[in-house]
């Protein structure tokens, strides 16, 4: 890997079958000249000057040398298809899944090297993934095993609502397994430390129940009693501003009035589905407990759409943005 000066942002392109090309076309071309300066985009050239034309913008893509030499360039770290005529336009192949695992590879290489402050990350497909022999939940175990952390935790961020969640990509019967006191207590003070560093001072946190009503006392499951509440108790002792449990029907809605900063989640679903409910185009993946930075679009490689010139680019113009804001704080 040849050493490149430091940048703001590595933006890789996602599974090269979906829209995250196009999507990352339409963020550059918003982007000013100084921006682009600070911008590092991570993956197969050709396919990016393919969506380019797609889209109507006139990009030049030259190597991290050339760019610094010419201003209004986008500087590409090219990462060429492994089998380019085996990769059709919304369709899973497991060499689409292997192109999508080698640029985040070198986008975490590229930020442990301290040449990239943010990863932003186009979607990947899991099915794809897999195929290719990359057996990974999506990006955030994929990030967890790069860079060789136990785990990581999920934030989804919006203005109106932000949440944190104890568990992602499991099961529902491994997710009840995975509210332990241990986890909860982790979850809470990765997301009370990321909130402290990107808006300046300590946050109003709220964790949910795991069971309806928070388990009505056991009657409908101890989880509260014996691992969250306890958890809750440890944080506020440890001087986080965190209260709960509090029913999961109810917590989302009182955090988007404002009562609370961020909340949370005890598994998949309890927090993706308010968050995206509201914000829909507007959330932000934010990946936790890593040694790198990483940001994410908050939807998938929408297939059904590929290639048609279509994909709406607002959720990762709100990707980078975040970003931005993450370069600013420190670790």
């Amino acid at each position: 890997m040849t050493t490149i000066r430091p940048r703001e942002l590595g933006i890789t392109i996602g599974d090269p079958a979906g829209i995250g090309p196009e999507i990352v076309c339409r963020a550059l071309a918003e982007m000013s000249a100084q921006q682009r300066s600070q911008s590092l985009v991570i993956g197969d050239r050709l396919t990016l000057e393919r969506a380019a034309k797609l889209t109507g913008h006139a990009l030049d893509f030259r190597a991290p040398d050339e760019a610094d030499e010419m201003p209004g360039t986008i500087a590409i770290d090219d990462i060429p298809l492994p089998n380019r005529a085996a990769v059709k336009d919304g369709t899973v192949s497991p060499e689409a899944g292997e192109s999508a695992f080698l640029c985040v590879q070198q986008a975490v290489q590229r930020a442990l090297a301290h040449e990239i402050g943010v990863i932003v990350t186009a979607p990947l497909n899991k099915a794809a993934l897999h195929a290719a022999g990359r057996e990974y939940d999506g990006h955030t175990g994929m990030l967890a095993d790069l860079t060789g952390v136990r785990s990581s935790f999920m934030l989804l961020t919006s203005e109106p609502l932000a949440t944190v969640h104890v568990s992602t990509h499991v099961s529902l019967r491994d997710a009840t397994e995975r509210a332990t006191h241990e986890r909860v207590l982790e979850t809470i003070r990765a997301g009370d430390e990321h909130m402290r560093e990107v808006t300046g001072r300590a946050p109003r946190i709220a964790v949910a129940g795991l069971n309806p009503h928070c388990g009505e006392g056991g009657i409908f499951g101890r989880q509260e009693i014996d691992a969250i509440e306890p958890a809750v108790a440890t944080a506020r002792d440890q001087g986080i501003d965190v209260v709960g449990p509090i029913s999961g029907d109810t917590v989302f809605y009182r955090a988007s009035r404002g009562e609370f900063d961020l909340v949370v989640a005890q598994y998949h679903d309890q927090g993706h589905i308010p968050i995206k409910l509201i914000a829909f185009d507007s959330t932000v993946n934010v990946s936790l407990g890593l040694p790198v930075k990483r940001t994410s679009v908050d939807h998938g490689t929408a297939f059904d759409i590929a290639w048609q010139g279509s994909a709406d680019h607002q959720n990762m113009r709100c990707a980078i943005a975040y970003a931005r804001r993450m370069t600013a704080t420190p670790g």
